[in-house]
């Protein structure tokens, strides 16, 4: 006799953000029990500590049903209270033993035993795990709020500013632009097409304050000869990226932004935010990071 095959269901999509952009996984698995780890690590403070308040609350709760199962199992308990069976649990897995109640059989000592090697091996495994989540580095970089296209040093240049927000000096800071738009490939098919940005400099040993990274438009730069209008109609966004060295805990960090086109802005440029003191001291103002000014003069490369 054949039985009717029943669909599998499938999983709902799986949202993943980056920036302004938004994609939506379909037919992926959303949680593989092998990557637990990874997982507990994305969540959030109050989900981390939502889900270790309910594993406890669980575990107890498990351990007051088996000690239930034997009457006997637990000198003093009261016959069928949850309450104070769910309670000496409490005190057994912390191995606390106030010595009012205590295991009385075979049973209840087999349980307890149980119950506090689950204790041991869970408070390793939270130890652990709250460790990891306050030693993570945190990169504190600040990237401006748009980028710029304007003249500098007599060249036409895209421009972005980049800000440490540590009051200590990063160190090997590596920064990368790369530009995507839409275009149509020679069979005929719109694609998004991905092209690294060539720096002026992409490497900086000292990262103490704040920089501006440029890329030079000239006739070997993918935006040569583009108007403002083609790159708007192409969706043309940058992605900008910084991965540097912490000094003080010794520790690489990484921050990434994008930029969507109405974020790019023409015939501008940042001001400067350095002035030197008489004393050679520099000040930088960081409350102008985002702030720009009309570029003196636009040249335009057709």
């Amino acid at each position: 006799m054949n039985l009717p095959a029943f669909p599998k269901s499938k999983p709902s999509p799986i949202t993943v953000r980056f920036g302004h952009s938004e994609f939506l996984k379909i037919n992926a698995d959303r949680f593989d029990w092998r990557d637990a780890y990874h997982w507990i690590l994305s969540r959030s403070w109050p989900e981390f500590a939502g889900l270790v308040f309910g594993v406890y609350l669980l575990v107890n709760l498990v351990f007051a049903q088996l000690y239930l199962l034997d009457a006997h199992s637990v000198a003093e308990l009261h016959p069928g209270s949850y309450l104070y069976a769910f309670f000496f649990s409490v005190e057994t897995l912390a191995t606390v033993g106030y010595g009012h109640m205590y295991p009385d059989s075979i049973y209840g000592h087999t349980i307890a035993t149980l119950e506090i090697m689950v204790g041991m091996f869970g408070l390793a495994v939270i130890t652990g795990l709250i460790f990891v989540r306050f030693s993570r580095p945190i990169a504190r970089i600040m990237f401006s709020k748009v980028a710029v296209v304007g003249v500098y040093d007599g060249e036409l240049n895209l421009m972005i500013r980049v800000a440490n927000l540590r009051h200590h000096t990063m160190a090997e800071a590596q920064f990368r632009l790369m530009m995507i738009r839409n275009e149509i490939v020679k069979e005929g098919e719109e694609m998004r097409k991905f092209y690294p940005l060539k720096l002026h400099y992409d490497h900086v040993i000292s990262f103490p304050v704040a920089l501006i990274l440029r890329h030079r438009i000239d006739e070997t730069s993918p935006l040569y000869g583009c108007t403002p209008e083609q790159l708007k109609k192409a969706d043309t966004r940058l992605f900008a990226s910084v991965v540097c060295l912490d000094t003080v805990i010794v520790a690489p960090i990484q921050s990434q932004t994008d930029y969507i086109f109405e974020e790019i802005l023409w015939a501008r440029r940042f001001i400067d935010i350095y002035s030197e003191g008489p004393d050679g001291r520099f000040t930088v103002d960081y409350g102008k990071i985002h702030d720009t000014e009309p570029s003196p003069v636009l040249a335009v490369n057709q």
